[in-house]
């Protein structure tokens, strides 16, 4: 992983990030979404993100909520701890701004979760990257969609084997979980 500002992650299902800088324990960041792109339901248990349109239109979600939409100039926060989602709701690539507060282990996290989705299909990451993120990270990020059991069963079976057999050696300078 790249430890100098700026640089770049991007998925093959039309998701950038671009890091940008650090202001305090602020990661500023900007992103690209193409049309209908964007993360899935997700929960920062310890962070709050914001992000704000440059371009184009924005659909978002609180989960168990309406979906909502904004365009140029509109502003969203998601609290720490509300599950949430957002994607491209318009025809071109939609450009935010945004940040996560505190960054903690957000450069980490999101570098390797676009990895294993790339190496994944149909928008799941690859099985043991997911595991390792999913179980290691468990008190940071959650996947509020995720089946209970496959959370709690099939995630940790697979993040088992995957220490077993040594795929995760190369997380050794991995950040350690909080």
């Amino acid at each position: 992983m790249q430890n100098k500002f700026p640089f770049s992650i991007e998925t093959k299902y039309g998701e950038k990030i671009t890091f940008l800088r650090m202001e305090g324990n602020k990661l500023m960041l900007e992103g690209f979404c193409a049309p209908m792109a964007g993360p899935g339901f997700h929960t920062h248990l310890r962070q709050d993100e914001g992000v704000t349109v440059v371009k184009g239109k924005i659909g978002y979600q609180i989960f168990g909520e309406s979906e909502q939409f904004g365009g140029v100039g509109d502003s969203v926060t998601f609290k720490r701890g509300v599950p949430h989602r957002f994607w491209n709701a318009g025809e071109e690539e939609l450009h935010i701004t945004g940040w996560i507060d505190p960054a903690e282990n957000a450069v980490f996290f999101l570098s390797t979760l676009y990895d294993a989705l790339n190496q994944g299909t149909d928008k799941r990451p690859e099985m043991f990257d997911g595991a390792y993120l999913t179980c290691r990270y468990r008190n940071e990020y959650d996947v509020p969609d995720m089946p209970g059991f496959v959370k709690k069963v099939i995630m940790p079976i697979a993040y088992s084997i995957g220490k077993m057999t040594g795929k995760y050696r190369k997380f050794a300078d991995a950040p350690k979980s909080l």
